[in-house]
């Protein structure tokens, strides 16, 4: 029997087992290593070890392409990262990319590159989805008690801001003003010159204003957030400051604190030194010299449009998210976190109703398209839950080219899926979604097909073998009125033959046009999956 289940649950892990989970940050700065054990009795995880290599991803070619040296360093550094991570019997190494490899021309060549030779599949992730994680990061290591923070992530290629207070953060931004990027594209003086800094300084204020006000605006009257940093700029200036203050680096920078006068002296300070000069500060990396002012001054302009005062450091930020959101997909978070667990399901509902779907019938087509997916794993294909979850969103926004014109729907479909900004997904689960939604109908997936050569072999693979169940869900649902009530698979391994034996809700009920559009629509499980498909009602029981 199939119900309508809008919301798709991970099971746990068996036997509560302690797990070691292993995440990596492309940055457009640095890469980072975090390895953790996590004890899903708690729920909590133990950082284990770190690394980072500073390897510059967003000192890119004059066409913006990646540089083939700079490529060639980052898998050097992912392989290192790979041995730690094993080394520590991590099971599972999660990769995520940013602004730099996101906006780069090569960057997907990048990516597949990254898979070929390592067999490491990297997820490249949205300017909101990294600002989510983020988030997730935070709250893993700060507790708001309900109260409205602001959170600045500035990175080398970007600028991430976040207003939560440990529920679903009401904004999610990202802007294009990193460390790295702006130091390239502005400052060719050095020290910098007086035009050079004024210049740099608007430039940067002028692309925070529209995030700050959207901000600020959701801000509620007599609330007064306190402002969390993260990421490496905020850090080096953290310790730059104590090194002032106090005489040395703390030993832990969690929870520190300095001001906004206190800031803006250190710009005044940096803005008249060389990057040599600026070396010998102490509490100052040599590889963080170069380009620290302007993510200095990234953080004073954000501060001073925000109205705050001071900041509070946080060690914790994307890296550490990516192993909480990992958690959370997992169902092992329960407790503060836990409206953040159905972040994948929420969104994608938003979208179809954004979208008008028919939310009755995508539900129907979804839950059949998971009852195909279990009735085949393990007979046709060894897809996991991740898939499987892909597969339900497909599901429940294959429909939703329908909002632009009913001609061409399914390619209608694929474009307002990838530029639906899907909060709780990579851009390649994005990507595998908009290409199931796009294969729903007409056209088989094709090497010359843009969108489907674009993926890399195994999504390839998942994209041909699940738009092949979705396209027999659909038939399920043909006259979208819930006439099959029930469907068992059988498959007969000799003579590759698949039976599907389907039950109508109403005994009276041929399933005539149910039965024809699953013929219609075979051609693709057919050749798929290489045998034959036959539909029939099931035999009616004579009555005793």
């Amino acid at each position: 029997m199939v119900t309508s289940v809008p919301l798709v649950k991970i099971p746990l892990i068996s036997d509560n087992r302690e797990q070691i989970l292993a995440a990596i940050d492309m940055g457009t700065n640095s890469l980072h290593l975090v390895v953790v054990k996590i004890d899903p009795t708690l729920p909590a995880f133990t950082i284990i070890d770190r690394d980072k290599e500073t390897v510059r991803l967003g000192d890119c070619e004059a066409n913006g392409n990646l540089k083939a040296e700079v490529m060639n360093r980052a898998i050097a550094t992912l392989d290192r990262f790979q041995k730690i991570a094993k080394s520590a019997n991590a099971e599972q190494i999660i990769a995520v990319a940013t602004s730099a490899v996101r906006e780069a021309p090569n960057g997907t060549t990048f990516l597949n590159k990254i898979a070929d030779e390592l067999d490491l599949y990297v997820n490249l992730i949205s300017g909101q989805e990294e600002a989510r994680r983020i988030y997730l990061g935070v709250l893993s290591a700060m507790e708001f008690n309900n109260k409205p923070h602001v959170i600045i992530d500035i990175g080398g290629g970007s600028t991430e801001l976040i207003l939560g207070d440990g529920n679903a953060p009401p904004t999610l931004s990202s802007t294009k003003v990193g460390a790295v990027r702006l130091t390239k594209e502005f400052v060719t003086t050095d020290p910098i010159s007086k035009i050079e800094f004024a210049y740099l300084r608007a430039y940067i204020r002028g692309l925070l204003e529209r995030p700050t006000e959207e901000l600020l605006a959701n801000i509620q009257e007599g609330e007064k957030p306190q402002l969390v940093g993260t990421s490496g700029t905020i850090e080096a200036l953290a310790n730059i400051h104590a090194y002032e203050k106090f005489g040395n680096a703390p030993t832990s920078l969690a929870g520190y604190q300095f001001s906004l006068a206190e800031l803006e002296g250190l710009v005044n300070k940096l803005k008249k030194l060389s990057v040599s000069d600026r070396e010998d500060i102490p509490g100052m990396s040599q590889k963080r010299s170069e380009i620290i002012l302007a993510g200095a001054l990234v953080l004073q302009e954000a501060m001073s449009l925000l109205g705050m005062k001071s900041i509070t450091v946080c060690e914790r930020s994307l890296r550490e998210g990516v192993i909480v959101d990992w958690m959370l997909n997992h169902s092992l978070i329960y407790d503060r976190l836990r409206f953040q667990s159905s972040i994948r399901q929420r969104n994608t509902l938003k979208i179809a109703q954004k979208y008008q779907v028919n939310l009755e019938s995508s539900e129907r087509v979804a839950s059949w398209a998971l009852n195909l997916f279990d009735e085949t794993k393990g007979m046709l294909h060894e897809w996991g839950n991740d898939e499987r979850e892909l597969l339900w969103a497909a599901g429940i926004l294959h429909n939703c080219g329908l909002y632009v014109s009913h001609s061409s729907h399914h390619k209608h479909s694929y474009y307002l899926i990838r530029n639906g900004e899907l909060l709780g997904y990579s851009e390649i689960e994005i990507e595998v979604i908009a290409n199931l939604a796009r294969y729903h109908r007409k056209s088989l997936p094709k090497k010359k097909h843009e969108n489907y050569q674009n993926l890399p072999k195994k999504y390839q693979q998942m994209v041909s073998q699940l738009s092949a169940l979705l396209r027999l869900a659909i038939a399920l649902d043909r006259r979208q009125k819930g006439a099959i009530a029930d469907v068992k698979c059988e498959f007969n391994q000799n003579k590759r033959e698949f039976y599907m034996w389907l039950r109508p809700a109403n005994p009276e009920d041929d399933c005539a046009l149910e039965l024809w559009n699953l013929d219609y629509k075979k051609e693709a499980f057919e050749e798929e999956f290489a045998l034959k498909l036959i539909a029939k009602l099931e035999p009616v029981m004579a009555s005793v």
